[in-house]
This record gives C-alpha cells, sequence and structure tokens, in this order.
C-alpha cells in the first residue's frame, strides 16, 4: 500500500495567515533531472558497469561536519543546484510518525532495520520539489545562514513554503541558533558511511507484479533498473509517489538482479534467488552501496 505525505511544518502554522497549511504531499515521478531536481549525469543506457565502480565524485565538496551520524570516511559531497529561499523548521518529522505518516514509508512505518541505520537526522522537503518522491532516502547537506550545518535524510515531503524543509528534533538542535526567520541552503550530498543498500518489498509483490523500496543508498538514485525472468534486459522501474519501484507486469518466478544507478553514474547490482516463500514482504540487507 502506497504511503501518503500528510506532515505540516511548525514555520508553516506560523504561517497560516498567509495561506500555507497542511495538505497531502503530490506524488512525483521517479529519478532525478528537471527543474529543480539533481543534475544526473547517469547513463542513459546498459554500461556494463561493476557493482563496485566508484564512479565520479559530485561536484562540490566541503569539509566533513559533525552531524550526528556514523562517520564517512570523505569530504562531503554535494549534487546539482543549491536551493536557496527556504527557512528549516521543527517539524513534526521522527520515525515514529508522532504527528503525520512519512511519505517515503508504508502504511506499516518504515522498517527498524532502517531507522536504525540511517540514524536520527531526518528531513521532509517541501513537496514543490520536480519528482520530489525519487529523493525518498537520499540526504541533503543544510548550511544555515547563521553558519551552522548537518548531513540530514529524506523521509518524508509535503506542503510548506518554497524550497523550505522541516526537520527532526535531532536535527533542530544541530542547526538553530534561536534565530527568525531561520533562513538555510542546502543541496542534495553523499550520505554518510552507514552499512548497505536494502531492499524492502511491498507486502502485495508477487512475481506478476513487484514493487519496492531501496533504502540506505549513500548516493540519490538516477534510476533502478531489474534483469529477470521476464526482462532479458535492464529494464526501469517505475518510481510511485511514496518513492516505490515497481515493476506492473512482475519480474517473473525466478533469479533476478537489481540495479540501482546513482546521480554521479555509479552502479550497485544485487543478485536474488527467487524465495520459496515469494517476494511479499521481503527485507534483503545488500552486500554492497555506492563508494
Amino acid at each position: 500500500m502506497r504511503g501518503t505525505a500528510r506532515w505540516m511544518s511548525w514555520g508553516a502554522i506560523a504561517l497560516a495567515t498567509a495561506g500555507v497549511g497542511c495538505s497531502s504531499g503530490g506524488g512525483g515521478g521517479g529519478g532525478a533531472g528537471g527543474d529543480g531536481s539533481v543534475d544526473s549525469t547517469a547513463p542513459a543506457d546498459d554500461t556494463g558497469t561493476p557493482a563496485d565502480d566508484t564512479g565520479t565524485p559530485g561536484q562540490d565538496s566541503s569539509p566533513p561536519v559533525d552531524t550526528g551520524t556514523p562517520a564517512d570516511s570523505g569530504p562531503n559531497v554535494t549534487y546539482g543546484q543549491a536551493y536557496t529561499g527556504g527557512q528549516f523548521h521543527l517539524g513534526p518529522v521522527d520515525w515514529t510518525e508522532s504527528a503525520f505518516h512519512n511519505a517515503c514509508a508504508p502504511s506499516t512505518k518504515y522498517d527498524s532495520r532502517v531507522s536504525s541505520a540511517e540514524g536520527a537526522l531526518l528531513v521532509g522537503l517541501w513537496n514543490g520539489i520536480a519528482n520530489v518522491a525519487g529523493y525518498c532516502d537520499a540526504c541533503i547537506f543544510v548550511t544555515t545562514a547563521k553558519g551552522k550545518s548537518a548531513l540530514l535524510r529524506v523521509v518524508t515531503y509535503g506542503d510548506t513554503t518554497s524550497n523550505s524543509i522541516d526537520v527532526s528534533p535531532a536535527a533542530f538542535a544541530i542547526l538553530d541558533s534561536g534565530e527568525y526567520p531561520r533562513a538555510m541552503t542546502w543541496q542534495f550530498a553523499k550520505c554518510a558511511d552507514t552499512g548497505n543498500v536494502m531492499y524492502e518489498f511491498q507486502t502485495g509483490s508477487s512475481e506478476w507484479w513487484t514493487s519496492l523500496w531501496v533504502r540506505n543508498a549513500r548516493v540519490p538514485l538516477a534510476k533502478v533498473e531489474v534483469k529477470s525472468v521476464n526482462h532479458a534486459g535492464w529494464t526501469t522501474l517505475q518510481r510511485g509517489g511514496d518513492g516505490t519501484l515497481t515493476d506492473g507486469a512482475g519480474f517473473g518466478k525466478g533469479a533476478f538482479s537489481i540495479r540501482s544507478t546513482g546521480v554521479d553514474g555509479q552502479t550497485v547490482v544485487q543478485d536474488f534467488t527467487w524465495p520459496a516463500a515469494g517476494v511479499a514482504g521481503l527485507f534483503v540487507v545488500g552486500t554492497s552501496n555506492f563508494k
């Protein structure tokens, strides 16, 4: 079952008289590109790149920042345009969905294995960003006008002011200096190394209709493809409004492979054998991640 974004920033509550309010997040198409989206350098077709290819580093870099997540061995790497003119707000964004459902989660919330890996520094994006659902579980790097910064994981999206974000309490504690308005700039960024990519299949998945989330990827995804009984060559999965990646005709019953391509051209390939119980609700921690 697909999730629906329903959150509103506390900053948006303060601006209610200006017409900002709570509503459902819109479903975006998959992948990167278009106005307001990450600049993708991913290949357009099958490149045959091995799973451990390190690819090309991102466009911008700056010194690493203590964000409260597991340490990353390299410099901070960002992708694409900087999003300016918005504010950060202490929003109801958390794993427990204390106020609103996270748009990137199933109706049963995020799996605890995902939340354990991805940490407490969470963010909800403005749903006016093109293809916003394509950035579920990606990371953004935020720098405030007061010079504070943090690396945050996207778990939801919804209505707020242009380019603004809602953040979890742990993230707000890092970013806030008591200022108002809480001006900031952010970009999509490489996540810290928190383990391997995770593959979470929807409970309704089968050989006739197959749908999953790709979790904990270090690099924002440009596309995700399958090669299977029903697909002799790599076939792109369709991104849903809840961040799912779906093959409406199904993978077919048998061994299959998932290839995830990052916006920097790196690829991660994971091979699967068809489980005896089928793929409904299957959760697999992969064997690799982006470098």
